[in-house]
């Protein structure tokens, strides 16, 4: 069995809740399911869950290089220049990050407010773009934004592979086809 779900902000990877940040166990009560991937509690979106360990490899092992395509909201205005650096592969500090698929998007439609908002500096604009990877470093898109000059506000994945969010209400699950 394989579900998908809609991670709100503030939510950790786990079902076990730590701090201020709330477990899985508080949105998914399905016996024997396992995490597929990480992602941040800060970060929203698809998480995938299952119950088989093969395909839990398959889905967060870097070396099967699974794309998980993020929707990424920075600071400033994304540029050409941050796109293209980002299309090569960006030094970091644990080594230059592979090529990602990078392009600037329209603020999503189908967007869910945050909870709590991002910080908005009043002089500062906003603008988002689109970033595919086949990584999973520590915080790596945060970091990848970062170092082209568009430090992150708000992070969604997307899509791992062939699975996406589509409609998927925030904070809710379901069997993946």
């Amino acid at each position: 069995m394989l579900i998908r779900f809609n991670k709100p902000y503030g939510v950790l990877s786990q079902f076990t809740p730590e701090g201020r940040w709330q477990g899985l166990q508080d949105f998914i009560d399905l016996p024997g399911v396992y995490v597929a991937g990480r992602l941040d509690a800060d970060s929203e979106g698809l998480l995938l869950l299952t119950d088989k360990g093969s395909q839990q490899a398959q889905i967060a092992d870097p070396r099967f290089k699974m794309e998980k395509t993020y929707w990424v909201q920075v600071e400033g205005l994304t540029s050409e220049a941050a796109l293209a650096a980002l299309r090569l592969g960006v030094p970091l500090n644990d080594g230059l990050t592979l090529p990602a698929q990078a392009r600037a998007l329209p603020e999503p439609d189908r967007l869910w407010p945050r909870q709590p908002p991002i910080r908005v500096r009043q002089n500062q604009p906003t603008s988002w773009l689109e970033l595919v990877i086949r990584e999973g470093r520590n915080r790596q898109v945060r970091r990848m934004t970062a170092a082209v000059g568009l430090p992150t506000l708000r992070l969604i994945r997307a899509a791992i592979g062939p699975y996406t969010l589509d409609d998927l209400p925030l904070g809710t699950w379901q069997k993946a086809s």
